[in-house]
């Protein structure tokens, strides 16, 4: 990027000068111990109504419309003229660090030492971040903090009147019911014990005060793995019960088409015998009888393995409830999680990209539409399963589950999206996956749809397991790159890259794709029935897949 944030920063104290230090716009000049006293904690706001973590709901086959994107009128969060101190402020050493090398990075004018400054800058931000994230789940948590979690807003001065305008228009609670949150909402539930923390390569040996407190420990993963058996069982049930009703409902149908007679001219008022039409009937009340007691018998096994699983479900919550309670999360989760989230932000930027973890306006370039607010991310998800109808759909006994993956915003200035993992390891029926989005990057629909390819991939490698390179999305596409292209490198690097030619291309009826891996994906990831429609319209290539649909439809069974 050409703009570099040292000039920018040395703009900002040309343009706003203040007595002394006077390094930060619209903040006191008080002597350097002043601003970090407690009484900067009396402004702070407090926090509105916390929302809950959603549940899966297996019954919500869609997103829902979003109907407001932006606040009406802007709130007053960054007119506070101690947003800075209060951001910052009761932090402890990491406070008078971070504030130290900002005022010298801000005052520096040697490139040299710029960049050394900036560095530490990097450093100092994310120990104060590491001490202010278990603090988010405090019902005083100050708005500012808040803020800095969110969206990176450190010095309300690096924005431009449109930046503070936006940002103050964005919507502060999740009205949506989707598992989409900002980084402090995150922090938020982890803190809380709401949402476990995130799995890392190295796992982690958790140690509980005695043996009663790992007994709860291992109870808690039983009942997650219990909790996933339950809602797949349930919803096995109602799909029996759908179905019985659906059958029910053509039967009753069918005996009305035969009860109907006409009267006889001239014999009222005697009435028709059975038409031709209506003797016919009899073979289609036949099938559906035999349809009702293939249903029966599914319906009576669903309904013994929810019992069941109700059964084995009330039975574990109820030791845990006679077990020890254990409140949120413990000291090392936090910091770990913290770690893990810190890791994750490396890897939305790259290693080439911007690591400055502070919002300016020198590398904010976003049009509103196109900024990770929740709802706009949530638009574009919405806009992939119109086109992947499948993307967050994981079989499971052949039931397609569909499970969004809980979705984390970072304040970065990154453009990669990516998954971290695909379910939960104690229950890989109904847990959530995790895929991480940055909310500054160059094109916010490419970095979504970089997350969801990596969400693709990882689920059909996990459910392929040992022989992902031989069965399924991933072995087909394994020998497709690896065999015949001899191609080195990443092979999900590559499916990303095509998955996005797919989703913006292809879709559209743009031919971007190697014949075979269009083949691979219309296979495994089909478009939805009305654009493949559209699509055979458009190109006889698109015909050929369809008439290849139909000849495997009239092939199956035999």
């Amino acid at each position: 990027m050409s703009t570099n944030i040292d000039d920018l920063l040395a703009s900002v104290i040309d343009e706003t000068p203040v007595a002394d230090d006077g390094l930060f716009s619209g903040h006191s000049a008080n002597s350097f111990e002043d601003m970090f006293i407690e009484e900067g904690q009396k402004n702070a706001k407090k926090e509105a109504k916390s929302g809950s973590v959603p549940e899966v709901d297996l019954s919500i086959k869609e997103f829902k419309p979003i109907e407001k994107f932006f606040l009406d009128e802007p709130a007053n969060y960054f007119d506070d003229a101690s947003y800075y101190k209060t951001a910052i402020a009761g932090e402890g050493q990491a406070s008078n660090r971070l504030h130290a090398v900002l005022s010298k990075y801000l005052s520096c004018q040697d490139i040299k030492d710029k960049m050394v400054y900036r560095q530490q800058v990097i450093m100092a931000y994310w120990e104060v971040i590491r001490s202010v994230a278990p603090k988010s789940a405090s019902k005083n948590f100050p708005m500012p903090k808040r803020m800095l979690l969110r969206f990176a807003i450190l010095l309300p001065s690096l924005f431009r009147p449109e930046h503070r305008e936006l940002f103050s228009k964005s919507i502060l609670e999740n009205n949506t019911s989707e598992p989409v949150f900002y980084l402090d909402e995150w922090f938020k539930y982890i803190a809380q014990g709401k949402i476990k923390p995130s799995t890392t390569d190295e796992v982690r040996q958790k140690k509980g005060t005695g043996s009663a407190e790992e007994e709860q420990m291992r109870l808690q993963q039983l009942q997650s793995k219990n909790s996933g058996k339950l809602q797949t069982a349930e919803n096995a049930l109602h799909m029996a019960e759908n179905k019985r009703s659906s059958l029910e409902s053509e039967l009753k149908n069918k005996v009305d088409e035969i009860s109907r007679h006409e009267s006889i001219v001239g014999l009222e008022p005697h009435r028709q015998s059975l038409t031709e039409g209506q003797r016919r009937v009899f073979a289609d009340i036949t099938n559906l009888l035999r349809e009702l007691s293939k249903n029966d018998k599914e319906l009576s096994k669903a309904i013994n393995d929810f019992r069941e699983a109700k059964g084995v479900y009330e039975s574990v919550e109820e030791k845990i409830a006679e077990g020890p309670e254990i409140t949120g999360a413990n000291a090392e989760d936090i910091s770990q999680e913290f770690e893990t989230i810190r890791q994750m932000a490396k890897m939305t930027c790259g290693r080439q990209g911007n690591q400055f973890p502070i919002f300016t306006r020198d590398f904010f370039h976003c049009m509103p539409q196109s900024t990770g607010f929740r709802e706009n991310v949530l638009k574009m998800l919405a806009w992939v399963e119109s086109i992947d109808p499948n993307a967050f759909v994981r079989i499971h006994k052949n039931t397609p589950n569909r499970i969004v993956p809980f979705v984390i915003l970072l304040p970065t200035y990154g453009d990669f999206g990516f998954c971290w993992e695909p379910f939960d390891r104690y229950n890989r029926v109904t847990s959530r996956g995790r895929i991480v989005v940055p909310m500054y990057p160059r094109d916010l629909k490419i970095a979504v749809l970089m997350a969801v390819a990596d969400l693709r991939w990882q689920v059909a490698k996990e459910k392929a397991s040992f022989y992902w390179m031989e069965e399924g999305l991933t072995g087909q596409y394994y020998e497709w790159i690896i065999e015949k292209q001899k191609l080195k490198g990443d092979i999900k690097q590559y499916f990303i890259q095509d998955y996005i030619l797919w989703m913006t291309k292809e879709s559209e009826g743009v031919q971007r794709l190697d014949k075979e891996v269009r083949g691979i994906f219309w296979r495994n990831m089909p478009f939805p029935q009305t654009l493949k429609d559209d699509l055979r319209t458009r190109s006889l290539v698109y015909d050929e897949l369809c008439k290849k649909d139909a000849n495997r439809a009239m092939s199956d069974g035999y």
